[in-house]
């Protein structure tokens, strides 16, 4: 985390901040409950059986009730920003999402970012940094997986 002038601490890095190659780990985990994947399905409107109604998934493959994708998806995006992109002027790309296993509701998620990549601007006031974010449950096994890419700024630029 880097301190702005007037000494409020900001989330996430500056350009000179991110070292190709790190990983970072994002702490805490967050419990899915079965109240955050109701309320995350009734926002998006995603009123799919298989994420709300039990007796339906007990003939499925999985027995039992799936959290949405894009809720696990939405949860490790924000769960990365302390660490990555909370000095972000943009968020820029999500590319190469896949969802590498399944979450159950009571699954706990953790994540971690790996810097891929990062390159100076034109405007050379700031910079895009390229990161791989990978999600798994409390037993290790990886859920997901995605890349993006955002535009900070130089520490001189502050």
């Amino acid at each position: 985390m880097s301190t702005a002038n007037d000494g409020r601490q900001h989330y996430g890095g500056v350009y000179e901040d991110f070292r190709v190659g790190e990983v970072k780990k994002h702490w805490p985990g967050k419990t899915i409950t079965e109240s955050d994947n109701n309320l995350f399905c009734l926002l998006t409107r995603n009123d799919n059986p298989l994420h709300s109604d039990a007796q339906y998934m007990k003939g499925h493959q999985h027995g039992k009730i799936l959290v949405a994708g894009t809720l696990v998806f939405s949860l490790v995006v924000g769960m990365s920003v302390r660490d990555t992109s909370g000095q972000a002027i943009a968020n820029l790309e999500y590319e190469k999402i896949t969802h590498d296993g399944p979450v159950f509701l009571g699954d706990t998620i953790y994540a971690e970012t790996e810097i891929l990549d990062k390159r100076e601007t034109s405007k050379g006031d700031r910079g895009i940094i390229h990161v791989e974010s990978r999600a798994f449950n409390q037993r290790g096994e990886q859920v997901l997986t995605f890349r993006r890419r955002f535009l900070v700024p130089k520490g001189s630029a502050g």
